[in-house]
This record gives C-alpha cells, structure tokens and sequence, in this order.
C-alpha cells in the first residue's frame, strides 16, 4: 500500500523545560532524524511544527501553533498527495521507531480504517499509527483545535499491533532521555 509520512514536531515540552525535543540526540541522532528514517518507505514526508535545516521533507504549521495534534495531523493532511491511500503519523519525540515499525502498521490497516501500536501495558499509542486517508480525514472535527486525538481516532476502526521492545518508548521527562542515552 503506498503512503505519506506526518511527523507532529509540535508541542511545548512542558517536562523537558520547553527545549526542542525533536532536536535532541540519542544515539547520536536526533529524534526528527529517527522519525523521518523511519518513514523512508513514503511517498511524502510531511513535518508539522517549526522548520529545522538540514530534512528533506515538506514543512508545515497548524494555523494556530499549540494547539494539538489532531489541528498538527489536519495540517500535515492538506499536503498529503491524493494518489496515496494511507499515512503513517509519528511523533518526532520516540527514539526506538523504526522502519519496520512503519511497514507492520501500513500492513496491519488491513479492510480497517487504521492501525495503532499497542505498549507493553495495552495503551494505544496515538502518535504512533498509519490510518487510510480517507477514514482519517473524515474523523477529523471541523475545528481541530485542541482536540482529543484519543477521541477523534478512537471511534474508528483500528487494529492494534504489539510494540517491539522499545518501539513505544518516548522522550518526555529528563529521566526518559537519560534512559535512552
């Protein structure tokens, strides 16, 4: 199934101190370069938050920056190309998603709307799925500003998949980084 890429770069990292959490490095790369890799297989990579040199991909901002992911996942939406049937939407803080992360969940949308990856506790991670455009665009609120992107992508028809070791970690307090470096 061919697809596009959103990577929400967003958000205020309140728990890190307001620094730039897709910038940070583990491993020696940072987070946006690890969710842009892992999105290699898409026929477009669509960023959604403040523009940062050095990424091949196409830039975007929710009209009203902060505002949530699901105003970010309708930003990155518009720029989506219409011959693609799904998208993959990432977080830009989750330093263990990979590229076969991306190919199980474009795989696991199956006759569904979409595909989630599921943590070691059964927590859906939200920003970490690929959805049928379609059903994506059609889920979305007519003012997607702040939002619940649970509740958005909840009531639509989704197949979970099991986190790999690691594959659901984020980056959201300085203990998180630490753990990671």
């Amino acid at each position: 199934m061919r697809y596009a890429g959103i990577v929400v770069a967003g958000g205020s990292a309140r728990r890190l101190s307001g620094v730039d959490k897709p910038a940070l490095s583990v491993g020696g790369k940072p987070l946006l370069a690890r969710a842009i890799h892992a999105l290699e297989g898409a026929e477009r990579v669509i960023a959604v938050g403040p523009r940062r040199p050095g990424f091949d991909v196409v830039w975007t901002r929710e009209p009203v920056p902060g505002t949530g992911p699901v105003a970010a996942l309708a930003a990155g939406l518009a720029f989506v190309p219409d011959d693609v049937e799904a998208v993959a939407v990432l977080a830009a803080d989750l330093p263990g998603v990979r590229r076969s992360t991306v190919d199980r969940l474009v795989a696991a949308i199956g006759d569904g709307d979409g595909a989630v990856l599921v943590d070691a506790g059964g927590s859906r991670q939200w920003l970490l799925g690929a959805w049928r455009v379609a059903a994506l665009k059609a889920a979305l609120p007519e003012e997607p500003e702040n939002a619940a992107l649970r509740r958005v992508l909840g009531a639509l028809a989704v197949t979970e998949v099991p986190a790999e070791r690691g594959e659901a970690d984020d980056i959201d307090t300085p203990e998180d980084l630490e753990r990671h470096c």
